[in-house]
Formats: structure tokens, C-alpha cells, sequence
């Protein structure tokens, strides 16, 4: 097993090679294409065994990380000199809250965090999360016997950004802020390791500057549809977002500082946030997110454009903090569930629907993967804020009639959650 493992990751890195030579990489970006793809690759084997909180696959992966940070130039930025911020949290309830539950068993992870220390005032925070679902005991939309969850786009795609960023910043000729690069652990069970650096680093909070997140940045498609997040958390961000030309994306800018990844740890502490992400798709939380599904070329892309808009940002006074429209999925306690997941890429009336779980209300009522939600019962389905507040309304046992758009046309279905 081991031994064809090896041979896998070996012929992925020579595929991506190969494609990295044919390509022309723009000068501005200073990093290293061929160690990206590495990166991705060695992050989502099977000898990260999912990269859980609290595993070994965990520990492997963090030790890699710390040892490229090393390598980069980054200087410790955790615990006692060293790359490693170690946690401990029991597991909760609240997917997105500070609170510890009282029971259940106590996990350790640990945050993996570099910096480029440039003497100034300010710090950039730049991340993503390492972990992912181990074996997918939990958190899984896998149906079957225990597997590995890789999870080369959730998240190896977005540490590999962050690595790449980090060498292009260190080679660069950025002064004016400090840029503080931290891996994640215990996202996946809540954000946990984001909460807790936010809440326990010995650096003055008021001193960031701004924080950067990429999650799920590996699947860029055809249309080239790229979703930011936090566009209205400082009023500088749509102004250099709007004077970048090149590389060129089908954008989806959305204002608020909330979400479910890391920076809305950051946005809740009154520091502006830019969060990219390319899209769920079919392998989400799956065994099968795996390496050679990667748009490496679109991943190097859209490091690019973040390269070029921390660039732009680098040029600017510390930026001012601006609290967005209040978005209270966070805080919504659902009563019900559809089953489906929604293409957060979708920028129509209502919620597309980029997938369907097996045996849930959706899919037993006949929903497909592309249909438009745009009615529950008497409620509109106007986005995905309306679509959240369905599921507070509506009771388990209840029936009620879905609209929705299939190629073009308005069909009923009957939906009992």
C-alpha cells in the first residue's frame, strides 16, 4: 500500500511539473510552482491518514508545515521560540462559539505559525487550516465504512497557498507591515485553533492590520468563479480589489465578515478580512477529495491575485475596520435540515443547489443537483440568509412545498423534513 502511494504521488508531482513548464509564471510572483504542488500533494496522502485534530496524521502534517516555514525564511512565531501553538478543547456544540462543552473528551492540536518580522507597528495575518476529517467519523457526507478523507482541496489547497504566499512575500520587497503566516488546527470542529490564537497570543490584537483566509481555493473551474468574502470589512478592499486586471476571475464579492472558516474569528475581533474560496463541489468532505482533482494552475492563480492585492495593501496606512451587515447564521438555531449543498457561487435570486445527501428531505423529494430553491411553504427563498431562516421556522415532521427551477421551468415538490 505504501509503496503505491508513493508511486501515486510521484506520478501526480511529475504530471503538475510537466504543466508548470509549459506554463510562463508571472514574474511578480516570487515562489516556487513546483514546491506548491508538493505541497498539496504530500499534505492530502494517505500517510496524513486525514490530518485529524489530535492525530498522529495531524502531528505529520504540522511538523511539514513548520519544516517549510523554516526552509521559507519565516521566523518562530509559536510557543516558547518554536513554529507550534498548542490547545486543548473539549468538543461543543457550537460550530462557530468560544464556549468549551462541560463533557466529552479533550482533544490537542496545534496552530502552526511563522512570521516575517519587519520591525513595523502592524501586522498582516495571512492563513488557513491544516486539519481535516481523519477517518470521517465525523463531520462526513461520505455513506460507507470508515475511509481516509484527504482532503487536497479541504484544505491542503489553501496551506499550500499560504506557503507560496509566504516565500513570494519573503523574496519581495514588502516592508511596511510584519506578516504573520498561521496554519490552523481544529477547524473542522469549529474553529477552534483560529479561536484560540485570537483569544490567547501575547501579540496586541490592535496591531493587525487586516487577515487574509484561504479555504477551499483548489477547485477554480471553467468560469474561473472565485467567491471573496469580507469585501465590506474595510473600506479600502473594493476600490484594489476593482484595479486588478490580471490574473482575471469571474468574481463574487460578498460584503460580510462572517462565514464558516477561520476569519470569521478575525472579523468578530474588529479586524477587516479577505476570505477566497472556489466553490464546494461533489467530493466535499469525501473520501475522494484527492490531489489529481486540484486545479494547480488556478490555485497558483488565484495566490497570484492575492499576492498582488496584499502588494497594493502594502502601499496603504493601517486599514479601518468596518462591521458589516449582521448575518446571524452563526447564531441560528436550525430545526430542520434539506439536505442539500448550496453552490455559494451562485449569485441569482434564491439557492442553487450544488448537491444533494442521500436519504435527507431534498433528495426524497426529488431535488437535483443545479435545481433553484426560490420558495419553502409561504416563505421566499431570496439567498442564502432567507434559505437559513426557513430551517428556523419550519418543525421536524412538517411538509411543506418546495419551489424550485429546473432547466428553466418552475416545478412544486413536496418536502417533509
Amino acid at each position: 500500500m505504501r509503496n503505491i502511494q508513493t508511486l501515486k504521488i510521484f506520478c501526480i508531482s511529475l504530471l503538475i511539473f510537466t504543466v508548470s513548464c509549459s506554463k510562463k509564471t508571472t514574474q511578480s510572483l516570487n515562489g516556487s510552482f513546483s514546491y506548491l504542488s508538493k505541497d498539496i500533494v504530500f499534505l492530502s496522502s494517505d500517510e496524513m491518514e486525514g490530518r485529524e485534530i489530535g492525530t498522529e496524521g495531524e502531528r505529520k502534517a504540522g511538523e511539514y508545515i513548520a519544516g517549510r516555514f523554516k526552509e521559507i525564511g519565516l521566523k518562530p512565531a509559536g510557543d516558547q521560540n518554536s513554529y507550534f501553538m498548542t490547545f486543548s478543547r473539549k468538543k461543543s456544540g457550537n460550530p462557530h462559539g468560544d464556549e468549551q462543552s462541560s463533557g466529552g473528551v479533550e482533544v490537542t492540536g496545534r496552530n502552526i505559525l511563522g512570521i516575517i518580522d519587519n520591525n513595523a507597528t502592524s501586522t498582516v495575518v495571512i492563513g488557513g487550516h491544516y486539519d481535516h476529517l481523519g477517518y470521517g467519523q465525523e463531520g462526513s457526507l461520505y455513506v460507507g465504512s470508515p475511509a481516509i478523507h484527504n482532503g487536497a482541496d479541504d484544505n491542503s489547497s489553501g496551506v499550500a497557498g499560504v506557503l507560496y504566499l509566504a516565500e513570494s512575500i519573503k523574496k519581495s520587497g514588502l516592508k511596511k507591515y510584519n506578516y504573520l503566516f498561521i496554519c490552523f488546527s481544529g477547524e473542522e470542529k469549529g474553529l477552534w485553533g483560529s479561536n484560540y490564537f485570537v483569544n490567547n497570543t501575547s501579540l496586541d490584537k490592535k496591531s493587525f492590520n487586516y487577515m487574509v483566509n484561504m479555504d477551499m481555493i483548489g477547485r477554480l473551474n471553467k468560469e474561473r468563479k472565485l467567491a471573496i468574502s469580507g469585501v465590506g470589512t474595510s473600506p479600502v478592499f473594493e476600490s484594489v480589489l476593482n484595479d486588478i486586471k490580471k490574473p482575471s476571475f469571474s468574481l463574487k464579492k460578498d460584503s460580510s465578515g462572517l462565514g464558516p472558516s477561520d476569519h470569521a474569528t478575525f472579523y468578530n475581533s474588529g479586524i477587516p478580512v479577505l476570505a477566497f474560496f472556489t466553490g464546494q463541489h461533489g467530493d466535499y468532505h469525501k473520501p475522494s477529495d484527492d490531489a489529481h482533482l486540484i486545479n494547480y494552475e488556478g490555485v497558483q492563480d488565484i495566490v497570484q491575485y492575492i499576492y498582488t492585492v496584499v502588494s497594493a495593501l502594502d502601499k496603504k496606512e493601517k486599514l479601518t475596520f468596518t462591521k458589516t451587515r449582521d448575518e446571524s447564521q452563526t447564531r441560528m438555531s436550525f430545526n430542520v435540515t434539506l439536505g442539500i449543498m448550496p453552490d455559494y457561487l451562485y449569485d441569482g435570486t434564491g439557492v442553487k443547489i450544488d448537491g444533494v445527501k442521500d436519504g435527507k428531505p431534498a433528495q426524497l423529494a426529488g431535488m437535483q443537483k443545479g435545481d433553484i430553491v426560490t420558495k419553502l411553504g409561504d416563505m421566499e427563498v431570496k439567498d442564502m440568509q432567507s434559505y437559513m431562516k426557513c430551517l428556523t421556522v419550519f418543525k421536524s415532521g412538517q411538509t411543506v412545498t418546495a419551489r424550485i427551477i429546473r432547466d428553466g421551468k418552475e416545478l412544486d415538490k413536496q418536502v417533509t423534513f
